[in-house]
Protein backbone atom coordinates (compact mmCIF):
# COMPACT_ATOMS: atom_id res chain seq x y z
CA UNK A 1 0.00 0.00 0.00
CA UNK A 2 1.40 3.12 -0.37
CA UNK A 3 2.04 5.72 2.34
CA UNK A 4 3.26 9.39 3.46
CA UNK A 5 5.26 9.10 6.51
CA UNK A 6 5.30 12.90 8.12
CA UNK A 7 8.34 13.72 9.81
CA UNK A 8 9.13 17.46 11.30
CA UNK A 9 10.47 19.50 8.00
CA UNK A 10 10.03 16.21 5.72
CA UNK A 11 7.49 13.66 4.13
CA UNK A 12 8.35 10.75 2.65
CA UNK A 13 6.06 8.94 0.14
CA UNK A 14 6.63 5.37 0.37
CA UNK A 15 5.22 1.54 -0.49
CA UNK A 16 4.22 -0.41 2.45
CA UNK A 17 2.81 -3.50 3.29
CA UNK A 18 0.51 -2.63 5.88
CA UNK A 19 -0.43 0.47 7.63
CA UNK A 20 2.39 2.05 10.12
CA UNK A 21 1.60 3.24 13.78
CA UNK A 22 3.55 5.99 14.64
CA UNK A 23 5.47 6.51 17.94
CA UNK A 24 7.50 8.67 19.72
CA UNK A 25 10.75 8.55 18.00
CA UNK A 26 9.44 7.15 14.60
CA UNK A 27 7.13 4.60 12.88
CA UNK A 28 6.51 0.88 13.43
CA UNK A 29 6.32 -0.69 9.51
CA UNK A 30 4.46 -4.54 9.84
CA UNK A 31 6.30 -6.85 8.28
CA UNK A 32 6.59 -6.62 4.34
CA UNK A 33 9.04 -5.08 1.86
CA UNK A 34 9.44 -1.41 2.22
CA UNK A 35 10.63 1.03 -0.10
CA UNK A 36 11.10 4.62 1.06
CA UNK A 37 11.37 7.89 -2.06
CA UNK A 38 13.63 10.23 -0.65
CA UNK A 39 14.66 13.39 -1.82
CA UNK A 40 18.27 13.54 -1.40
CA UNK A 41 19.37 12.80 -4.45
CA UNK A 42 22.94 12.30 -5.75
CA UNK A 43 24.08 13.93 -2.77
CA UNK A 44 22.82 10.93 -0.31
CA UNK A 45 25.47 9.02 1.71
CA UNK A 46 24.41 5.65 2.60
CA UNK A 47 24.82 3.81 5.73
CA UNK A 48 25.73 0.00 4.94
CA UNK A 49 25.54 -2.13 7.58
CA UNK A 50 27.23 -5.39 7.68
CA UNK A 51 25.68 -8.89 8.52
CA UNK A 52 28.51 -10.37 10.90
CA UNK A 53 31.23 -8.82 12.51
CA UNK A 54 33.68 -9.52 10.82
CA UNK A 55 31.72 -7.50 7.60
CA UNK A 56 32.42 -3.96 6.00
CA UNK A 57 30.10 -0.92 7.70
CA UNK A 58 29.95 2.34 7.05
CA UNK A 59 28.98 5.49 4.87
CA UNK A 60 29.33 6.25 1.17
CA UNK A 61 27.97 7.91 -1.41
CA UNK A 62 24.61 6.76 -2.90
CA UNK A 63 27.28 7.96 -6.41
CA UNK A 64 30.15 6.19 -5.04
CA UNK A 65 31.65 3.08 -4.77
CA UNK A 66 29.78 0.69 -3.15
CA UNK A 67 31.24 -0.85 0.58
CA UNK A 68 31.96 -4.86 0.80
CA UNK A 69 33.70 -7.64 -0.28
CA UNK A 70 34.67 -7.49 -3.88
CA UNK A 71 35.86 -10.58 -6.51
CA UNK A 72 36.85 -13.09 -3.90
CA UNK A 73 33.78 -15.48 -2.95
CA UNK A 74 35.77 -17.34 -0.22
CA UNK A 75 36.09 -14.50 1.72
CA UNK A 76 32.72 -13.07 1.40
CA UNK A 77 31.27 -16.56 2.53
CA UNK A 78 33.40 -16.19 5.56
CA UNK A 79 32.84 -12.59 6.05
CA UNK A 80 29.78 -11.47 5.13
CA UNK A 81 26.21 -13.00 3.95
CA UNK A 82 27.05 -14.00 0.90
CA UNK A 83 23.73 -15.64 -0.08
CA UNK A 84 22.60 -11.91 0.19
CA UNK A 85 25.50 -9.73 -0.62
CA UNK A 86 25.29 -6.98 -4.14
CA UNK A 87 29.11 -6.14 -3.96
CA UNK A 88 27.96 -3.98 -6.99
CA UNK A 89 25.28 -2.21 -4.93
CA UNK A 90 24.40 -0.46 -2.16
CA UNK A 91 23.21 -2.68 0.66
CA UNK A 92 23.40 -4.22 4.03
CA UNK A 93 22.47 -5.64 6.87
CA UNK A 94 19.18 -5.40 9.02
CA UNK A 95 19.76 -1.51 9.14
CA UNK A 96 20.46 1.08 6.47
CA UNK A 97 20.60 5.02 6.65
CA UNK A 98 20.59 7.78 3.60
CA UNK A 99 21.73 11.28 4.66
CA UNK A 100 20.87 14.07 3.20
CA UNK A 101 22.56 17.56 2.51
CA UNK A 102 20.56 19.36 5.28
CA UNK A 103 22.23 17.10 7.64
CA UNK A 104 19.07 14.76 8.71
CA UNK A 105 19.07 10.96 8.47
CA UNK A 106 16.38 8.66 7.59
CA UNK A 107 16.73 5.37 8.51
CA UNK A 108 14.74 1.94 8.34
CA UNK A 109 15.68 -0.77 10.57
CA UNK A 110 14.28 -4.58 11.34
CA UNK A 111 13.12 -5.41 14.31
CA UNK A 112 13.57 -8.87 14.86
CA UNK A 113 15.10 -12.36 12.48
CA UNK A 114 14.44 -12.99 8.99
CA UNK A 115 17.36 -12.19 7.16
CA UNK A 116 16.61 -8.54 6.72
CA UNK A 117 18.28 -6.66 3.67
CA UNK A 118 18.52 -2.79 3.69
CA UNK A 119 19.81 -0.84 0.20
CA UNK A 120 19.40 2.89 -1.24
CA UNK A 121 20.34 4.84 -4.37
CA UNK A 122 19.63 8.28 -5.15
CA UNK A 123 15.64 8.05 -4.92
CA UNK A 124 14.90 5.20 -2.84
CA UNK A 125 15.73 3.63 0.63
CA UNK A 126 14.65 -0.39 0.18
CA UNK A 127 14.18 -2.68 3.24
CA UNK A 128 13.10 -6.33 2.38
CA UNK A 129 13.67 -9.83 4.49
CA UNK A 130 14.19 -13.15 3.38
CA UNK A 131 11.21 -14.27 5.71
CA UNK A 132 9.11 -11.12 6.40
CA UNK A 133 8.75 -11.82 9.93
CA UNK A 134 9.80 -8.82 11.92
CA UNK A 135 8.62 -5.32 11.54
CA UNK A 136 10.24 -2.15 10.58
CA UNK A 137 11.54 1.14 12.49
CA UNK A 138 11.40 3.92 9.99
CA UNK A 139 12.78 6.95 11.45
CA UNK A 140 14.48 10.63 10.39
CA UNK A 141 16.18 13.12 12.26
CA UNK A 142 19.53 13.54 13.77
CA UNK A 143 22.24 10.81 12.33
CA UNK A 144 23.11 10.06 16.68
CA UNK A 145 19.39 10.05 17.57
CA UNK A 146 18.02 7.69 15.04
CA UNK A 147 20.06 5.29 15.24
CA UNK A 148 19.80 5.32 19.41
CA UNK A 149 16.20 5.42 18.68
CA UNK A 150 16.85 2.05 16.36
CA UNK A 151 18.94 0.43 18.98
CA UNK A 152 16.24 0.92 21.91
CA UNK A 153 13.87 -0.97 19.98
CA UNK A 154 15.84 -3.42 18.49
CA UNK A 155 16.48 -4.28 22.67
CA UNK A 156 12.85 -3.71 23.07
CA UNK A 157 12.64 -6.91 20.91
CA UNK A 158 15.38 -8.92 21.91
CA UNK A 159 16.71 -7.70 25.07
CA UNK A 160 19.79 -6.35 26.15
CA UNK A 161 22.10 -7.77 29.00
CA UNK A 162 24.33 -5.67 31.25
CA UNK A 163 27.39 -7.63 32.16
CA UNK A 164 30.78 -5.80 31.90
CA UNK A 165 34.17 -7.83 30.82
CA UNK A 166 36.43 -5.79 32.30
CA UNK A 167 40.04 -5.74 30.86
CA UNK A 168 41.58 -8.12 28.59
CA UNK A 169 44.46 -9.67 27.99
CA UNK A 170 44.16 -12.41 24.77
CA UNK A 171 47.11 -14.36 23.56
CA UNK A 172 45.83 -14.20 19.88
CA UNK A 173 48.09 -11.50 18.70
CA UNK A 174 51.13 -12.22 20.04
CA UNK A 175 51.25 -16.07 19.95
CA UNK A 176 48.32 -16.80 17.52
CA UNK A 177 48.08 -20.70 17.51
CA UNK A 178 51.26 -20.99 19.13
CA UNK A 179 50.54 -21.67 23.03
CA UNK A 180 51.34 -24.44 25.40
CA UNK A 181 50.66 -25.03 28.99
CA UNK A 182 54.07 -23.62 29.84
CA UNK A 183 53.75 -20.50 27.71
CA UNK A 184 50.34 -19.56 29.03
CA UNK A 185 51.21 -19.91 32.58
CA UNK A 186 54.45 -17.80 31.92
CA UNK A 187 52.43 -15.20 30.26
CA UNK A 188 50.03 -15.11 33.68
CA UNK A 189 52.80 -15.03 35.95
CA UNK A 190 54.09 -11.84 34.28
CA UNK A 191 50.91 -10.51 33.79
CA UNK A 192 50.32 -10.87 37.90
CA UNK A 193 49.73 -7.20 39.24
CA UNK A 194 48.89 -5.18 35.77
CA UNK A 195 44.91 -4.13 35.58
CA UNK A 196 43.40 -6.95 33.88
CA UNK A 197 40.44 -8.65 34.47
CA UNK A 198 40.03 -11.50 32.47
CA UNK A 199 43.29 -14.07 30.76
CA UNK A 200 41.45 -15.00 27.83
CA UNK A 201 43.39 -18.04 26.13
CA UNK A 202 42.87 -17.27 22.18
CA UNK A 203 42.59 -20.61 19.22
CA UNK A 204 45.62 -23.21 19.78
CA UNK A 205 44.88 -25.12 22.86
CA UNK A 206 42.84 -27.70 21.31
CA UNK A 207 43.65 -30.57 19.17
CA UNK A 208 41.55 -28.98 15.83
CA UNK A 209 39.07 -27.10 15.43
CA UNK A 210 35.64 -28.84 16.33
CA UNK A 211 37.31 -31.37 18.64
CA UNK A 212 37.54 -29.41 21.82
CA UNK A 213 39.24 -31.18 24.37
CA UNK A 214 42.61 -30.35 25.39
CA UNK A 215 45.55 -30.23 22.78
CA UNK A 216 48.88 -32.23 23.32
CA UNK A 217 50.23 -29.15 24.00
CA UNK A 218 48.64 -28.56 27.32
CA UNK A 219 48.99 -32.21 28.71
CA UNK A 220 47.50 -31.62 32.47
CA UNK A 221 44.02 -30.21 30.88
CA UNK A 222 42.80 -27.42 30.55
CA UNK A 223 41.05 -27.66 34.20
CA UNK A 224 44.75 -26.69 34.97
CA UNK A 225 45.68 -24.08 33.01
CA UNK A 226 42.28 -22.62 34.24
CA UNK A 227 43.31 -23.13 37.65
CA UNK A 228 46.89 -21.50 36.56
CA UNK A 229 45.60 -18.39 35.09
CA UNK A 230 42.66 -17.85 38.63
CA UNK A 231 46.09 -18.26 40.97
CA UNK A 232 47.60 -15.33 38.95
CA UNK A 233 44.37 -12.81 40.01
CA UNK A 234 42.42 -13.31 36.75
CA UNK A 235 39.31 -14.48 35.51
CA UNK A 236 40.21 -17.99 32.99
CA UNK A 237 38.84 -17.25 29.50
CA UNK A 238 39.27 -19.31 26.50
CA UNK A 239 38.47 -19.53 22.70
CA UNK A 240 36.08 -21.83 20.87
CA UNK A 241 34.48 -22.13 17.53
CA UNK A 242 31.34 -24.02 18.44
CA UNK A 243 29.60 -24.42 15.49
CA UNK A 244 31.61 -25.23 12.78
CA UNK A 245 34.63 -28.28 12.33
CA UNK A 246 37.37 -28.36 10.40
CA UNK A 247 36.96 -31.75 7.93
CA UNK A 248 39.17 -34.27 10.03
CA UNK A 249 38.02 -32.82 12.84
CA UNK A 250 35.84 -36.26 14.51
CA UNK A 251 32.74 -34.80 14.26
CA UNK A 252 32.84 -34.29 10.84
CA UNK A 253 34.44 -37.13 9.83
CA UNK A 254 32.27 -39.78 12.26
CA UNK A 255 28.97 -37.90 12.00
CA UNK A 256 28.83 -35.90 8.60
CA UNK A 257 25.24 -36.23 9.22
CA UNK A 258 25.22 -33.84 11.71
CA UNK A 259 26.36 -30.84 9.65
CA UNK A 260 24.33 -28.48 7.71
CA UNK A 261 24.04 -29.55 4.21
CA UNK A 262 24.34 -28.40 0.49
CA UNK A 263 21.57 -29.14 -2.47
CA UNK A 264 24.07 -32.19 -3.18
CA UNK A 265 23.58 -33.52 0.07
CA UNK A 266 26.79 -33.24 1.62
CA UNK A 267 28.53 -31.01 4.41
CA UNK A 268 27.94 -27.82 2.73
CA UNK A 269 31.34 -25.70 2.90
CA UNK A 270 30.41 -22.81 5.14
CA UNK A 271 33.65 -20.39 4.98
CA UNK A 272 37.22 -20.92 5.32
CA UNK A 273 40.22 -20.35 7.50
CA UNK A 274 43.30 -22.31 8.76
CA UNK A 275 44.61 -23.01 5.36
CA UNK A 276 40.94 -25.35 4.65
CA UNK A 277 37.73 -25.19 4.36
CA UNK A 278 34.89 -26.04 7.08
CA UNK A 279 31.47 -27.15 7.56
CA UNK A 280 28.34 -26.13 10.11
CA UNK A 281 26.81 -28.14 12.84
CA UNK A 282 23.30 -28.37 11.88
CA UNK A 283 22.12 -27.39 15.11
CA UNK A 284 18.86 -28.05 14.57
CA UNK A 285 19.52 -31.58 15.54
CA UNK A 286 18.70 -32.75 18.61
CA UNK A 287 21.85 -34.81 18.62
CA UNK A 288 23.87 -31.82 18.17
CA UNK A 289 22.37 -29.83 20.99
CA UNK A 290 23.40 -32.40 23.28
CA UNK A 291 26.97 -32.15 21.45
CA UNK A 292 26.92 -28.71 22.50
CA UNK A 293 25.58 -28.83 25.69
CA UNK A 294 28.72 -31.23 26.55
CA UNK A 295 30.89 -29.14 25.51
CA UNK A 296 30.25 -25.70 27.21
CA UNK A 297 29.35 -28.00 30.77
CA UNK A 298 32.76 -29.26 30.50
CA UNK A 299 34.44 -25.99 29.58
CA UNK A 300 32.66 -24.05 32.17
CA UNK A 301 32.97 -26.89 34.75
CA UNK A 302 37.25 -26.47 33.82
CA UNK A 303 37.08 -23.32 35.36
CA UNK A 304 36.41 -21.02 32.20
CA UNK A 305 33.63 -17.77 32.68
CA UNK A 306 34.75 -15.76 30.13
CA UNK A 307 33.99 -17.55 26.43
CA UNK A 308 34.87 -16.15 22.82
CA UNK A 309 33.11 -17.82 20.47
CA UNK A 310 34.18 -17.36 17.08
CA UNK A 311 32.85 -18.21 13.53
CA UNK A 312 29.39 -18.38 15.14
CA UNK A 313 27.47 -16.76 12.01
CA UNK A 314 28.36 -20.62 10.50
CA UNK A 315 24.93 -21.52 12.20
CA UNK A 316 23.11 -18.84 9.92
CA UNK A 317 24.28 -19.62 7.22
CA UNK A 318 21.81 -20.79 3.87
CA UNK A 319 21.66 -24.81 3.68
CA UNK A 320 19.65 -27.81 4.58
CA UNK A 321 19.03 -28.64 8.21
CA UNK A 322 17.47 -31.06 10.09
CA UNK A 323 14.20 -28.98 10.67
CA UNK A 324 13.70 -26.45 8.11
CA UNK A 325 13.58 -23.39 10.35
CA UNK A 326 14.97 -19.88 9.01
CA UNK A 327 18.23 -19.53 9.13
CA UNK A 328 18.81 -16.77 11.82
CA UNK A 329 16.46 -18.61 13.83
CA UNK A 330 18.22 -21.63 14.03
CA UNK A 331 21.04 -19.28 14.89
CA UNK A 332 19.35 -17.73 17.41
CA UNK A 333 17.76 -21.12 19.28
CA UNK A 334 21.50 -22.30 19.08
CA UNK A 335 23.14 -19.30 20.96
CA UNK A 336 19.93 -19.30 23.39
CA UNK A 337 20.76 -23.18 23.93
CA UNK A 338 24.20 -22.24 24.70
CA UNK A 339 23.45 -19.57 27.21
CA UNK A 340 21.01 -21.59 29.23
CA UNK A 341 23.94 -24.32 29.49
CA UNK A 342 26.29 -21.61 30.37
CA UNK A 343 23.79 -19.64 32.51
CA UNK A 344 23.94 -15.56 33.33
CA UNK A 345 27.23 -15.58 35.21
CA UNK A 346 29.24 -16.76 31.94
CA UNK A 347 30.76 -13.32 29.93
CA UNK A 348 29.87 -14.22 25.91
CA UNK A 349 31.92 -12.69 23.83
CA UNK A 350 31.02 -13.06 20.32
CA UNK A 351 33.30 -12.76 17.08
CA UNK A 352 32.29 -13.38 13.89
CA UNK A 353 28.39 -13.66 15.11
CA UNK A 354 25.44 -11.94 13.12
CA UNK A 355 25.35 -8.79 14.77
CA UNK A 356 21.46 -8.13 15.35
CA UNK A 357 20.63 -12.21 15.87
CA UNK A 358 22.98 -11.94 18.48
CA UNK A 359 21.40 -9.12 20.83
CA UNK A 360 20.09 -10.06 24.38
CA UNK A 361 22.08 -13.41 24.36
CA UNK A 362 25.44 -12.10 24.14
CA UNK A 363 27.58 -10.33 26.55
CA UNK A 364 29.43 -8.36 24.14
CA UNK A 365 30.27 -8.50 20.63
CA UNK A 366 33.19 -8.03 18.09
CA UNK A 367 32.61 -5.12 15.88
CA UNK A 368 35.38 -5.27 13.41
CA UNK A 369 37.86 -7.70 11.62
CA UNK A 370 40.60 -8.64 12.95
CA UNK A 371 42.83 -6.20 14.26
CA UNK A 372 46.96 -6.58 13.11
CA UNK A 373 50.82 -4.99 14.39
CA UNK A 374 50.45 -3.40 10.71
CA UNK A 375 47.64 -0.23 9.04
CA UNK A 376 46.85 -1.56 5.69
CA UNK A 377 46.90 -5.17 4.52
CA UNK A 378 48.65 -5.14 1.17
CA UNK A 379 47.48 -8.62 -0.10
CA UNK A 380 44.07 -7.60 0.30
CA UNK A 381 43.66 -4.11 -1.14
CA UNK A 382 40.11 -3.63 -1.62
CA UNK A 383 38.88 -6.02 0.85
CA UNK A 384 37.79 -3.90 4.06
CA UNK A 385 37.51 -7.24 5.76
CA UNK A 386 40.76 -8.29 5.71
CA UNK A 387 42.95 -8.14 8.84
CA UNK A 388 45.00 -4.73 9.92
CA UNK A 389 44.59 -1.98 11.83
CA UNK A 390 42.57 0.68 9.62
CA UNK A 391 40.02 -2.35 8.67
CA UNK A 392 39.64 -2.92 12.57
CA UNK A 393 39.01 1.09 13.39
CA UNK A 394 37.28 1.67 10.31
CA UNK A 395 34.27 -0.70 11.03
CA UNK A 396 34.39 -0.76 14.87
CA UNK A 397 34.10 3.12 14.77
CA UNK A 398 30.86 2.94 12.07
CA UNK A 399 29.50 0.48 14.97
CA UNK A 400 29.53 2.42 17.74
CA UNK A 401 25.83 3.03 17.91
CA UNK A 402 25.44 -0.42 19.24
CA UNK A 403 27.26 0.39 22.31
CA UNK A 404 23.64 0.55 23.74
CA UNK A 405 22.83 -3.51 23.03
CA UNK A 406 25.84 -5.11 24.28
CA UNK A 407 29.41 -4.35 24.61
CA UNK A 408 31.02 -3.64 21.61
CA UNK A 409 35.07 -5.13 21.08
CA UNK A 410 37.04 -2.81 18.60
CA UNK A 411 39.76 -5.72 19.43
CA UNK A 412 43.29 -5.45 20.92
CA UNK A 413 45.03 -2.37 20.95
CA UNK A 414 49.13 -2.60 20.84
CA UNK A 415 51.83 -1.22 23.68
CA UNK A 416 54.78 -2.65 22.57
CA UNK A 417 56.82 -1.50 19.33
CA UNK A 418 58.85 -4.72 19.30
CA UNK A 419 57.04 -6.75 16.42
CA UNK A 420 55.01 -3.95 15.41
CA UNK A 421 54.75 -1.81 12.28
CA UNK A 422 52.21 0.42 13.59
CA UNK A 423 54.08 4.35 14.78
CA UNK A 424 53.10 5.87 17.89
CA UNK A 425 49.73 7.76 16.42
CA UNK A 426 48.31 4.80 14.81
CA UNK A 427 48.91 2.79 18.43
CA UNK A 428 47.14 5.56 19.73
CA UNK A 429 44.36 5.38 17.42
CA UNK A 430 43.76 2.41 18.55
CA UNK A 431 44.01 2.93 21.92
CA UNK A 432 41.51 6.26 21.29
CA UNK A 433 38.91 4.03 19.31
CA UNK A 434 38.58 1.43 22.46
CA UNK A 435 38.45 3.99 24.79
CA UNK A 436 35.47 5.32 22.97
CA UNK A 437 33.98 2.13 22.29
CA UNK A 438 34.23 1.10 25.98
CA UNK A 439 35.90 -1.96 25.45
CA UNK A 440 39.70 -2.46 26.34
CA UNK A 441 41.90 -5.32 25.94
CA UNK A 442 45.75 -6.15 24.71
CA UNK A 443 47.62 -8.97 23.99
CA UNK A 444 50.94 -7.58 24.62
CA UNK A 445 53.18 -10.09 26.93
CA UNK A 446 54.59 -8.26 29.46
CA UNK A 447 58.70 -9.60 28.59
CA UNK A 448 57.81 -7.75 25.18
CA UNK A 449 57.53 -4.36 26.32
CA UNK A 450 59.90 -2.01 27.17
CA UNK A 451 59.59 -0.47 30.42
CA UNK A 452 58.32 3.05 29.47
CA UNK A 453 55.43 0.94 27.74
CA UNK A 454 54.51 -1.18 30.48
CA UNK A 455 53.49 1.91 32.16
CA UNK A 456 51.69 3.19 29.05
CA UNK A 457 50.04 -0.21 29.38
CA UNK A 458 49.16 -0.29 33.00
CA UNK A 459 47.60 3.34 33.07
CA UNK A 460 45.46 2.71 29.85
CA UNK A 461 44.22 -0.48 30.81
CA UNK A 462 43.67 0.96 33.95
CA UNK A 463 41.82 4.12 33.31
CA UNK A 464 38.32 5.02 32.24
CA UNK A 465 36.51 7.39 30.55
CA UNK A 466 33.46 9.71 29.99
CA UNK A 467 32.46 9.44 26.43
CA UNK A 468 30.72 12.12 24.31
CA UNK A 469 30.13 11.85 20.78
CA UNK A 470 30.06 14.92 19.08
CA UNK A 471 30.26 14.41 15.53
CA UNK A 472 30.35 11.22 12.87
CA UNK A 473 33.71 10.50 14.01
CA UNK A 474 34.58 13.20 16.60
CA UNK A 475 34.66 12.27 20.70
CA UNK A 476 35.16 14.06 23.70
CA UNK A 477 36.95 11.59 25.64
CA UNK A 478 37.25 13.37 29.44
CA UNK A 479 38.70 16.65 28.67
CA UNK A 480 40.27 15.75 25.39
CA UNK A 481 38.55 15.90 22.38
CA UNK A 482 39.07 12.72 19.60
CA UNK A 483 38.86 12.76 15.93
CA UNK A 484 39.01 9.74 14.00
CA UNK A 485 37.74 10.99 10.99
CA UNK A 486 41.26 11.12 8.96
CA UNK A 487 41.85 7.68 10.16
CA UNK A 488 38.30 6.43 8.77
CA UNK A 489 38.67 8.56 5.66
CA UNK A 490 42.10 7.65 4.41
CA UNK A 491 43.64 10.68 5.15
CA UNK A 492 45.79 9.76 7.76
CA UNK A 493 49.78 9.68 6.47
CA UNK A 494 50.58 6.12 7.01
CA UNK A 495 54.41 5.18 7.23
CA UNK A 496 55.45 2.64 4.44
CA UNK A 497 56.56 0.40 7.11
CA UNK A 498 53.11 0.25 8.34
CA UNK A 499 51.39 -1.66 5.75
CA UNK A 500 52.59 -5.32 4.99
CA UNK A 501 52.54 -7.09 1.39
Amino acid sequence: MQFTFEFDGLRVPANVSGTPRRTADGWIVPAGPVALLHTFGAAAEFYRHGWNSWSPSGWTGVDGDTIGIKDSPERLLTADDAANETPHAHSGSAVGAVTGPDGGTLLVGALGLGTPRVGADRNVLWARSEHDDAEWFVAYGAEQDVFAAYADRVAERLGRRTARAGTVWSSWYSYYEDITEDRIARAAADLEGYPVDVFQMDDGWEPIVGDWTAGPDFPSGMAATARTIARHGFRPGIWLAPLIALPGSTIATERPDLLVAGDDGRPLVSGYNWGSYYHSLDTTNPEVLDHLRGVFDRITTDGYGYLKLDFMYAGAIAGHRHVDLPREQAYRQAIEHIRATVGDDVYLLGCGVPMIPSVGVFDGARVGPDVAPFWDNAERVGDPSGEGARNALVASVNRVWMRRLYEVDPDSVYFRSERNLLGADERRALQDTAAVLGFRSTSDPVDWLRPEERGEAADWLGGSAVVEQVGRYVFRVDDRMIDLTPYVTGEHAVDAASSIG
